[in-house]
């Protein structure tokens, strides 16, 4: 494919225009303002002009197969909407309402130019085949959890599920699709799990996945467990950071955190619009980034969003910083285009991916830049975060294949899927209601 006359934001966010970018076996081939020698050799030309090309967007934090759960739980605080409506209904998901709903968040995340996500649920291999058939990248894991004292870690159901599936699905086409360890959290854990976990994660070399300080009773709770330390100081101790990790939310941390986080190379899934809803707070960004944390940015589930529209994201990550602490010039759109791509792209270990640049993977977000609201042009980046709607994504590839174009996915028979996720959800709900009468 080559992209002719295109605007498109390079590996340093900077705008360059009237260019050639062309694609060739899954990777960016050739950028150029001239154009290529062999045009023929990319197949497809598509002409530019009227739209910006951007690295594909990196969900740092999903819970995907919950996308069943849309608006099913809403206006309760965190523990209310966890055990009163999210767990019962949990409980009676079977794998395939796992891999068609799956599929079903993958075809959304397509829909609004994300092209990878670092993914927590259960029922690994329905989630496995969901990420495969849904075309998109995916570092997923079972989130394990368990408060018995004296359990090991080894004798856990979660931890022969993850060996099997580390086996079956890391790396599967050619690392597209790849097998995280995850702990669901500190208060859903002993010191003996996490400590063990963390040998398992150094000794497989995988990377870890885990949520951390979302709520301040969450924190306060940890400090009376865990002899006064925060989760992060916490994780630290049990070696659980010695690996590359993922923690999402981290929204209630203080300076000794950002210290562990940034020596640990930690990157942050900020996950801004569920931590809205949920009234969960506000992740410090600025604060993080002055760290030297890597930051990137996650939607969480759409039981708490509730969509996965990346670019509505972006600009809440951008602007939340800027009211509550009365600066404006927090967060620029250059860094929050960075968390939304290159940051999420190296937490899972893409370090080839992220950035339009040779030789990078063919991970690309076209958008229009023709209607009234990004009229007029003055900086195209500032539209990008400011102005822009998720309406606006014409097209997205994942590793030089069209996966999304114009209201069309290629790969995926959506009516299908649409019909198999509402059936899963009537299905619960009369369970629901049946174990109530």
């Amino acid at each position: 494919m080559l992209f002719s006359n295109i605007t498109y934001l390079n590996e340093k966010q900077e705008l360059v225009s009237d260019a050639y970018v062309g694609v060739l076996n899954k990777r960016i081939h050739y950028i150029s303002q001239s154009p290529p020698p062999e045009p023929g050799l990319y197949g497809r030309e598509i002409v530019g002009r009227g739209s910006l090309l951007c690295p594909g967007f990196y969900n740092a934090h999903s819970h995907a197969a919950m996308a069943l759960l849309r608006g099913y739980g809403e206006n309760m605080n965190l523990q209310d909407w966890l055990f009163q409506r999210i767990f019962p209904f949990e409980d009676r998901l079977q794998p395939e309402d796992v891999y068609w709903a799956t599929l079903l968040c993958s075809a959304e995340m397509l829909r609004f130019g994300i092209v990878s996500t670092t993914d927590m649920y259960m029922k690994g291999d329905a989630m496995a085949r969901g990420f495969i058939d849904g075309g998109i990248k995916a570092n997923f894991a079972v989130g394990t959890s368990c408060m018995d004292p004296e359990a090991d870690y080894k004798a856990l159901p979660q931890y022969r599920e993850l060996l099997s599936l580390k086996e079956q699905y890391h790396m599967h086409d050619e690392g597209r699709i790849r097998t995280d360890l995850s702990l669901h959290a500190e208060y859903t854990s002993t010191e003996k799990l996490v400590r063990q976990a963390a040998e398992e994660a150094a000794k497989l070399g995988l990377p870890v996945h885990t949520h951390a300080a979302e709520t301040a009773k969450e924190v306060a709770e940890c400090r009376e467990r865990r002899q006064g330390r925060s989760p992060i100081a916490y994780f630290r101790d049990c070696g659980l950071l010695d690996s590359p990790a993922t923690l999402a939310h981290c929204v209630h941390i203080n300076e000794e955190d950002m210290e562990i986080l940034a020596e640990k190379g930690c990157t942050v899934a900020s996950c801004p619009k569920s931590n809205l809803k949920l009234a969960s707070g506000i992740c410090p960004v600025p604060q993080l980034l002055s760290a030297g944390v890597n930051v990137a940015l996650g939607t969480d589930s759409v039981a708490s969003n509730n969509n996965l529209n990346f670019l509505e994201e972006m600009r809440f990550f951008s602007l939340l910083a800027k009211g509550i602490q009365g600066d404006p010039s927090l967060i620029s759109p250059a860094q929050t285009l960075y968390a939304a791509s290159r940051a999420g792209a190296l937490s899972q270990g893409r370090g080839d991916c992220g950035q339009i640049a040779p030789g990078m993977r063919a991970d690309l977000v076209l958008l229009s830049t023709k209607e009234a609201h990004w009229q007029p042009a003055h900086n195209l980046l500032n539209n990008l975060v400011y102005s822009g709607c998720g309406s606006d994504v014409l097209m997205t590839l994942v590793d030089g294949e069209i996966r999304y174009e114009q209201g069309e996915f290629p790969h995926l028979d959506i009516e299908k899927i649409y019909a198999q996720t509402e059936s899963s959800r009537l299905r619960i709900l009369g369970e629901l209601a049946a174990a109530t009468e």
